[in-house]
Order: C-alpha cells, then sequence, then structure tokens
C-alpha cells in the first residue's frame, strides 16, 4: 500500500499537468473564437463566387470543353495522376481529429500509383515519414492560423500542375465542424471542377429560373479568372475549418483531462485522508498499548515489592 508521502506527490504530479490542460483548453477556447471570426468574415465573399461559377457552368453549352472542366481520358484509372491535399494539425492532443485525416488520406493513396501527397501539418508530416511514405510537397506554417495568402500558394502550385499535365486529379481531404459536439472527414475533388453534379453547384441552382447571361470577353478567359479564385476561397475555407475542428476536438479533449484529472484527484484525496487517518489511529492504538503496557509493568512491579515486604 502507498505512503501518504506517495499520495501526497501524485496528487501534486495531477494537479500541475491540470495546470496544463486547463491552460491549453483557454487557449484552444482563443483560437477557435478566432478562427470562426475569420471564416465568417470570408465566407460572403466565396459563397457569392460559387454562386457565380454555378450561373456559369448553368449556361455553358453541352458540347463546351474546358482545361479546369473536363476530366482527362485515360486508359485505366489507375493511369490517372492524381494529388492528395491532406490537411493534419501541427500538434497532437486533440483525440481522433488527426488520426481520422490520415487514415482516410492513406486510404485513398493507392499503391504503385502516380497519386502525388502535398501535406499541411507536422503531424502528418512525421505520420508518413515514419511509414516511408513519400511526400512530394510540404506546406509548412499553414495549419495554425491560416491565410488567404498560404491559400494562394498551394492553389498556384496545384494549378501549374495540373496545367503542365503532370496530375489530372486534385483532391483535398480536411475535417469539416458540423457543429460544436460533431465533426465530419470530407474528401472534396478540387480539380477538374465537376459540372452539374457537385453538391455545392446543386445546391445553388436548386431554384435558378431561365435568364439572359452573357460571358465577356469569352467564357474560357472568364473561367480563367474565376476558377482559380474559387479554388483559393474553397482551400482556404477548409484550412479554417480544419482549423476550428483542431481546437474544438482539442477544448472536448481538455475538458475531458480536466474532468478525469479532478476525479482522480479526489480520489486521491479521500485515499489519502484515509491512510493518514489510518496512521494516525495506528500511532494512537500503539501509544495506547504501549502505556497500558507499561502500566502493566508497573503494577506487576508493585505487587513484587508487596510480596517481599510480606515475606520479611
Amino acid at each position: 500500500m502507498a505512503s501518504t508521502r506517495e499520495i501526497r506527490e501524485r496528487i501534486s504530479s495531477v494537479k500541475n499537468t491540470l495546470k496544463i490542460t486547463n491552460a491549453m483548453y483557454m487557449i484552444s477556447s482563443t483560437k477557435l473564437n478566432y478562427a470562426k471570426a475569420a471564416l465568417a468574415s470570408t465566407e460572403p465573399f466565396y459563397f457569392q463566387l460559387q454562386s457565380m461559377i454555378a450561373r456559369i457552368l448553368r449556361h455553358l453549352p453541352e458540347d463546351y470543353h474546358h482545361r479546369y472542366l473536363d476530366h482527362r481520358e485515360a486508359a485505366d484509372d489507375a493511369d490517372l495522376r492524381r494529388a492528395i491535399i491532406c490537411v493534419t494539425a501541427d500538434k497532437g492532443l486533440a483525440g481522433a481529429f488527426n488520426h481520422n485525416v490520415l487514415k482516410m488520406t492513406e486510404n485513398r493513396l493507392r499503391p504503385d500509383s502516380n497519386d502525388l501527397l502535398f501535406v499541411v501539418g507536422e503531424v502528418g508530416r512525421h505520420y508518413f515519414l515514419h511509414r516511408g511514405i513519400h511526400i512530394d510537397e510540404q506546406f509548412s506554417y499553414t495549419a495554425q492560423k491560416p491565410t488567404l495568402p498560404r491559400a494562394r500558394v498551394i492553389t498556384s502550385r496545384i494549378l501549374e500542375l495540373f496545367g503542365n499535365d503532370e496530375i489530372d486529379e486534385v483532391y483535398i481531404i480536411y475535417t469539416q465542424m458540423k457543429n460544436a459536439m460533431a465533426t465530419e472527414v470530407i474528401c472534396q475533388q478540387l480539380l477538374p471542377l465537376q459540372r452539374l453534379d457537385q453538391k455545392l453547384f446543386v445546391k445553388q441552382m436548386g431554384n435558378a429560373t431561365q435568364e439572359d447571361f452573357s460571358m465577356e470577353p469569352n467564357p474560357s478567359v472568364l473561367l480563367d479568372q474565376v476558377i482559380p479564385e474559387y479554388l483559393t476561397g474553397f482551400i482556404y475555407s477548409a484550412l479554417i475549418e480544419s482549423y476550428c475542428s483542431e481546437h474544438n476536438a482539442r477544448m472536448q479533449a481538455m475538458d475531458a483531462a480536466n474532468k478525469n484529472g479532478n476525479q482522480l484527484v479526489s480520489e486521491l484525496s479521500v485515499r489519502y485522508n484515509r491512510e493518514r487517518q489510518a496512521a494516525i489511529t495506528q500511532e494512537i492504538t500503539e501509544v495506547a498499548a504501549g502505556a497500558r503496557a507499561r502500566k502493566e509493568q508497573m503494577q506487576r512491579a508493585a505487587r513484587r515489592r508487596a510480596m517481599k515486604n510480606a515475606d520479611k
């Protein structure tokens, strides 16, 4: 059985850990509020941009071809060169947040294929390097506090590879926060844009009516300008969503750690008090037993003296 000193040291250790988990909870709460504000400030522009793309696609001729819209022909699906952008965090201690994204990415990567892997976040980089999976490019300093310039760097890189026919399809895997309690890992195809079957476009066009619509100077120039902006906005939104999900998951993990830590301190305190009370009781019992033994010893000595005096 542990001594009171060991229990006291254990309580002190748990309380020190609780100081860290409480601080991490508060930090994640602050960063989550920042991320939500950043997302809310950019959403109106990109929602309008998405609506505009939906209108443009709706008015394109059925036989219209564009490099950002057309699926590239391949002899087999295995010959398609895919790029996957995996968005993770720079740190752990966020529950299953990183694990879910990494597992989906690992399942999507085809062995012995031409797939390219782009990684956002140090956790993803360490994970794939540890497993010997080649990383084609890592976008450092992007997972924490995502910005539009960082999103533009990613967009320009994938557009460069796509324009040079080095890749045929581009996907992004990230975590979307549905609400304060639920998140979902999303795998979204960025390029080529699926012309009329994307959920976003279907939703935007659900109540659309026929209208006169002209594109100046021509649809190709317009799409060359609008689609890169749309991709930048989508990637930025994905980074922000992932950032929100990360800190939401970390808040939940730290909250659970705080509750478990407080419960452990309570249990250890009860155990400490019991051990201390048992030690005090044992000391009192030993003192009482010693006093009783001393009293009996003195009584026996007195009787012996009395017997000697009687013999005389």
